[in-house]
């Protein structure tokens, strides 16, 4: 133990303790952004699903919207209407 501290103590051993300190960040720095892209990835797939459920949401707003503006007399006195059998 006495010979690893005294080895530390030169001027060499601060050049390794410098080295394992760079490694050290390097690896915490990789680590970090590893877990920062996943957190990413799933908040970007909750927007994509918040912004389908949005279309969604608008599409069946549309969609009652235009049944309620469907003129359906017009429909079952079309001559050319081959759902009511006449055509």
């Amino acid at each position: 133990m006495t010979a690893l501290l005294a080895f530390l103590a030169t001027a060499l051993g601060k050049y390794v303790v410098m080295a394992v300190a760079a490694l050290v960040a390097i690896a915490g720095a990789y680590i970090k952004g590893r877990a920062d892209k996943g957190k990413s990835a799933a908040l970007d797939q909750k927007a994509k699903e918040a912004d389908n459920y949005a279309k969604h949401i608008q599409d069946v707003e549309n969609a009652a919207y235009a049944r309620d503006h469907v003129d359906t007399a017009g429909m079952q006195s079309d001559p050319r209407n081959r759902d009511n059998g006449q055509g």
